[in-house]
């Protein structure tokens, strides 16, 4: 019987020394099982999101604590972290995931369980932590110290014969842990022969990364999932594991499947697909337009959109308007009235605004800095 746990929060412990094996070993050609993900329509975002740095080892055994650091080169601060730890046994024994230094220095950031999956006598858990800080950012180990790796560290409550983890960082995820957190699916299945395999759909908005995983109680060889870049790979004695990614061009599902291939036999395999998001990014709902100078313009809006096009209601930051092209004709404008404004259910509403210059062709541009800034469509200070 399977099992899955969503969204606990992991409590923090103390530290232990890092797994020097790494994740490889050789593949089969890759292929496709089912067909490159369709979308049905598209969404603006700012920059993708892009795979910083990844390392993992299924190297532990006999073991309390699952460890991997980011050698040789830290992520960047900023960066959204995927941390999948894989064990044999049927419960979820891990008591608590905490980062830091190679030289124990506490880091600090929180990483909070996004999906638990067991079948076959395997278990599987991702963790993330959004908006990672407080270790060297970017920091390259050759030709430097070792203390200052990032290491990611989960503890379990009783040693397994076999585990190990796959730690990921990506660059451009919200900053946001309740915005940037999506959708989630995990499955799991026996097979023999050719085996497709993978999570159940999730769906996805503009710009949402996939981060899918399988695991499976054998070493056997496997295609990628259509469309998908592999991250990382890793196999002791008695497992293996494949991790792969995928970023969204508009909105629809995505179904992460592999083709494994095993030996004569059945054989238990576990999947998960978890989805991160992008910063929300601002669209004008209510468009600046053609005003006389120093009159207040009508009510303007911009509303921060998630990839789905939905408005992010629980966005309340602090938005500023500004001229974004000054269209001034004998002197540039100058854009007066309440320039920076608390977002409402995701509404920035900025009621009195005026533009002294006459001019062509102004547009306003608004920005935070947890959302993808926006510019408006030109409009003009002069004759209605």
């Amino acid at each position: 019987m399977a099992t899955r746990t969503v969204l606990g929060f992991a409590a923090v412990v103390g530290g232990a020394a890092i797994l020097a094996a790494g994740c490889s070993d050789p593949l089969s050609p890759r292929g496709s099982s089912v067909g490159v993900p369709v979308f049905a329509t598209t969404a603006p975002t700012g920059a993708p999101i892009t795979l910083d740095q990844n390392n993992g080892s299924l190297a532990a055994a006999n073991t309390a604590v699952l460890l991997k650091g980011f050698n040789p080169t830290n992520p960047h601060t900023g960066d959204a972290i995927v941390a999948t730890f894989f064990w044999t046994g049927s419960t979820n024994i891990i008591t608590g995931v905490i980062d830091h230094l190679a030289n124990g220095t506490p880091v600090g950031n929180t990483y909070t369980l996004v999906d638990y999956h067991t079948a076959g006598g395997l278990s599987m858990a991702t963790y993330v932590a959004i908006n990672v800080q407080n270790f060297p950012d970017a920091y390259g180990v050759p030709g430097g110290a070792q203390d200052s790796i990032l290491a990611i560290e989960a503890d379990l409550s009783q040693p397994v014969s076999h585990g190990g983890v796959q730690i990921t960082a990506y660059t451009g995820v919200g900053s946001v842990a309740a915005l940037a957190l999506g959708a989630h699916a995990s499955t799991d299945g026996t097979g023999s022969g050719i085996t497709p395999l993978g999570p159940a759909p999730v769906p996805v908005g503009a710009g949402t990364l996939v981060h899918a995983v399988a695991l499976t109680n054998g070493i056997f060889g496997y295609d990628l999932p259509a469309g998908f870049g592999d991250v990382g790979e890793g196999d002791n004695a008695v497992m293996k594991e494949d991790a792969a990614d995928f970023v969204a061009s508009g909105v629809g599902t995505v179904q992460p499947q592999w083709n494994w291939y095993y030996d004569a036999g059945s054989y238990s395999w576990l999947a998960t697909a978890i989805t991160l998001s992008p910063p929300p990014h601002l669209v004008f709902t209510t468009p600046p337009v053609t005003t006389l100078p120093l009159l207040t313009m009508a009510s303007v809006r911009a509303s921060a959109m998630d990839g789905f096009g939905n408005v992010v209601t629980g966005f309340t930051d602090a938005v500023t308007i500004a001229i974004g092209k000054n269209g001034g004709v004998v002197m540039p404008g100058t854009l007066s009235g309440t320039l920076t404004v608390t977002a409402v259910n995701g509404v920035a509403s900025f009621s009195n605004l005026s533009i002294d210059q006459p001019g062509n062709g102004y547009t306003l541009v608004v920005s935070t800095p947890r959302a993808v800034s926006k510019e408006s469509a030109p409009f003009n200070i002069g004759a209605l």
